[in-house]
């Protein structure tokens, strides 16, 4: 896609959700939240010029918050009746996202932490797995209400973190797996009363059945999060009983 640019994939009848993206080349492989293919509803995409993954998760959103305003004002206005991103890191700016757009926002995979604890044991806690644990900062954390016992582990050093941040053209699919597998087998090593492993990275979603697989863990990401947000957009309708 171009900058500023929309893509829509259509399933007739439903509402639309929106999908800020940031401004990227690498690939947006089946899982990848940027993958139309990805979705079983209907979702339309604008890129925010500029909003590079290094500048957003390792720099900062401030100077971008008009951006995604303008593109998400647009997405809204072509008819979608909720509004997500392609970064957890931009939990920072749902406040300003939500005042400005009028419709609900589900800015981040970590703005289920909080849901998620509650589901576990009281002797068990979330754990995190971050493309950047240096840069996922408190600021982050409290703004999108995730508990503070959560152990982190950041993808910091790996290929599959370079691939996104210095936004590569290509993406070594098996290695990215391997190394989100090492990154869960880390964190239920180091904190072991994990019950539960969120992915902050949209990126990750694709090797979500791997964890579970390598940790026995349930997994959740980006693509939990934004099917249980479309749901309140567009309920299951049952036949009369």
């Amino acid at each position: 896609m171009l900058h500023g640019q929309t893509d829509t994939m259509s399933n007739k009848g439903a509402d639309k959700l929106g999908i800020l993206m940031l401004d990227t080349r690498f690939p947006r492989i089946p899982g990848d939240i940027g993958n139309p293919q990805t979705w079983d509803f209907p979702v339309q995409y604008a890129v925010v010029p500029g909003a590079s993954p290094q500048a957003v998760v390792c720099d900062d959103t401030a100077p971008f918050v008009r951006a995604f305003v303008r593109e998400g004002q647009r997405l809204v206005a072509e008819g979608c009746t909720g509004i997500a991103t392609t970064c957890g890191f931009l939990a920072l700016i749902r406040p300003q996202l939500a005042q400005a757009l009028g419709v609900p926002v589900a800015a981040s995979a970590l703005e289920q932490a909080a849901q998620i604890q509650a589901t576990l044991a009281p002797d068990k806690n979330l754990g995190i797995i971050t493309i950047s644990k240096a840069s996922l900062s408190p600021s982050h954390l409290r703004v999108a209400a995730v508990p503070e016992d959560c152990a982190i582990v950041g993808m910091e050093g790996s290929d599959f973190a370079r691939s996104i941040l210095e936004n590569r053209a290509d993406l070594d699919v098996a290695r990215a797996r391997h190394e989100l597998v090492a990154a869960g087998q880390t964190l239920v090593e180091t904190a072991p009363q994990t019950g539960a492993i969120l992915l902050e990275c949209t990126n990750m979603v694709p090797y979500a059945a791997d964890l579970r697989r390598a940790t026995g863990l349930p997994v959740y990401s980006i693509y939990t999060y934004l099917n249980w947000f479309h749901q309140s957009l567009n309920p299951k309708v049952f036949p009369p009983g």
